[in-house]
């Protein structure tokens, strides 16, 4: 299918299932794998809760600079150099996790592994904006939002219970993710340009440098109104996702089920995330879909702070159907917005993706403290930042103007 000419119809499908894969296997499974493999890590190790925390919020911490480094290099050089390099060298980072011998070095290593996969997600959805037009555009990073719940929902359920006893323990699992993050890394150094990146190649006179795209996009308010919102329910759900399977086996649970959780958790976002973008194209309203779906992030780990048994699964469920589909929905808002589009989408989601990972940074270590006096009073908290984020929708204006399609589009 490569040899396809690039203004095919067909091979940008290829490519956006490029995207997703990517999305799967060199982010997505690779970071959800820690969470469930978490309990093996610190019995060797030594760690504590709040240690477990920091570490899972580490990754956060380079990828507050990296979001923007990321997406304006994707904006200057190319998507498929971008993620063709930085394929590779998240490989050879996350195989280095399963060196650590202590928390020192397992913090030192999540950190340079952090500082690389940030620029994979905004350059994965400034691709669906090169590649597909507005009516499509909300499918296209649909697709590839849920590669990434599938690769969550793979590196949940298998990590732990499947590949440590395989592999032989937690290092090898990390390096059986770096080989495959390399291997998907070729495809892109052999796929072609996308035809609206011509015109953006390094070197021609009317390429727009990387800090002019920067200065460009910190001017218009509602990149940075958006920011906000993802810097409070981004912040939750990786405080989530980091605690869930560790909280549920405290309290009685299973490993299978606890672990399980994350996996359904996962598996439900990838079922409703084409659905939810699908119906954001379909209303042309993006902020009202990302108003529900912050909502039910609320009510459903406020649940979590409260509930017992089977309605913990209620929790999850009303957790997890959003979490991506949001993601998809979000990112797509961004490219849409006025004054930003397909040339600068690299970059003005990486500003937005700082917030992000500043609220991944706190939230983890912030509310594993707070178990120490209740275990399930990280939840509450968490629920606090997703809902303070609601009033950041107050300020977000849609852009409703036609849609230019790309040349590619058909």
């Amino acid at each position: 299918m490569d040899n396809l000419p690039t203004e095919s119809p067909y091979y940008k499908w290829y490519i956006l299932i490029l995207a997703a894969l990517t999305h799967a296997f060199v982010v997505a499974a690779p970071s959800m794998c820690m969470p469930v493999l978490f309990e093996e890590i610190s019995e060797e190790l030594g760690l504590s809760l709040v240690e477990i925390g920091a570490v899972w919020g580490m990754s956060s911490l380079t990828g507050i600079f990296t979001s923007l480094i990321g997406g304006s290099i994707g904006d200057r050089y190319g998507t498929k150099r971008t993620l063709a390099v930085t394929g590779v060298l998240a490989g050879i980072t996350c195989a280095l996790r399963g060196l650590s011998t202590d928390f020192i070095t397992l913090s030192a290593t999540i950190l340079l592994y952090g500082f690389l996969t940030p620029a994979i997600p905004m350059n994965v959805h400034k691709v669906c904006g090169l590649w597909f037009s507005k009516p499509r555009l909300g499918l296209a990073n649909g697709v590839v939002s849920a590669g990434m719940a599938l690769g969550s929902a793979i590196g949940s359920m298998i990590s732990a219970t499947l590949l440590s006893p395989w592999l032989g323990g937690w290092r090898n699992v990390m390096l059986f993710y770096g080989v495959i993050s390399i291997v998907i890394s070729i495809p892109w150094a052999l796929s072609r340009t996308a035809p609206g990146e011509h015109n953006s190649t390094p070197g021609q006179a009317h390429s727009v440098s990387m800090r002019q795209a920067l200065v460009d996009v910190m001017r218009i308010k509602n990149v940075w109104s958006l920011g906000l919102v993802i810097l409070g329910v981004g912040g939750c759900i990786q405080g989530v996702l980091g605690y869930l399977p560790l909280y549920l086996r405290k309290i009685g649970w299973s490993v299978t089920d606890a672990d399980g959780s994350l996996a359904v958790f996962h598996g439900l976002s990838l079922l409703a995330t084409i659905p939810i973008t699908m119906l954001s194209d379909r209303l042309r309203s993006r902020k009202g879909i990302l108003v529900v779906a912050a909502v039910m992030t609320v009510i459903g780990v406020g649940m979590l702070s409260i509930a017992n048994g089977p309605a913990i699964w209620v929790a999850v469920v009303m957790t997890g159907i959003f979490r991506d589909g949001f993601m998809a929905v979000f990112m797509t808002m961004i490219i849409e917005l006025r004054g930003v589009g397909a040339a600068y989408a690299g970059t003005a989601t990486g500003l937005a993706m700082i917030f992000s990972r500043l609220g991944g940074l706190i939230a983890p270590p912030l509310g594993n403290s707070l178990a120490e006096s209740h275990l399930s009073a990280p939840f509450a908290l968490w629920a606090a930042m997703a809902a303070a984020a609601l009033l950041g929708f107050y300020f977000v204006q849609e852009d409703r103007r036609p849609a230019v399609k790309p040349a590619c589009s058909t």
